[in-house]
């Protein structure tokens, strides 16, 4: 089941990256997908729905966290999970990285085998980047428009 896990993200951003680009021209830029991209789409599956703000249990059932995120590589490859050991009405108190190829599917729920909430809560807390916000220009600002 772990592969299966890591193949259904795997290929969903592999999917992502072989949606072919075209070629941007002023004028004729094609806004949002094609009819094409639209189908390859419909095929997936929502991380959104499938994985996000659900509950994590290791493999005795008990739960050990809840995902909060799944970060995306600039390669396009879905590297880790970032569950929530503890949490109160939403609000994540201790956030952890785990490699997305530890998780599980089983019984329809995520299992992150041999995990307990205490030990999740002893891992080192994960911290998003701290960079600073630039407001971004206008494209009429840019030289090639």
């Amino acid at each position: 089941m772990k592969a299966n896990l890591l193949t259904l993200l795997i290929a969903s951003s592999l999917a992502l990256a072989s949606i072919p680009t075209h070629a941007q021209v002023a004028g004729a830029q094609p806004l949002g997908i094609t009819v094409e991209e639209s189908a390859a789409i419909l095929g997936g599956w929502s991380v959104r729905k499938s994985i996000m703000d659900k509950p994590v249990f290791n493999q005795d059932g008990a739960r050990v966290g809840v995902i909060h995120d799944i970060i995306v590589a600039p390669d396009r490859s879905v590297s880790y999970a970032i569950i929530a050991a503890d949490q109160f009405l939403g609000v994540s108190h201790h956030d952890v990285a785990i490699p997305i190829e530890q998780l599980d599917f089983a019984n329809g729920r995520l299992v992150l085998a041999g995990a307990t909430k205490s030990a999740i809560k002893a891992m080192p807390v994960f911290q998003y980047a701290k960079v600073m916000a630039a407001m971004p220009k206008p494209r009429a600002e840019y030289e090639h428009h």
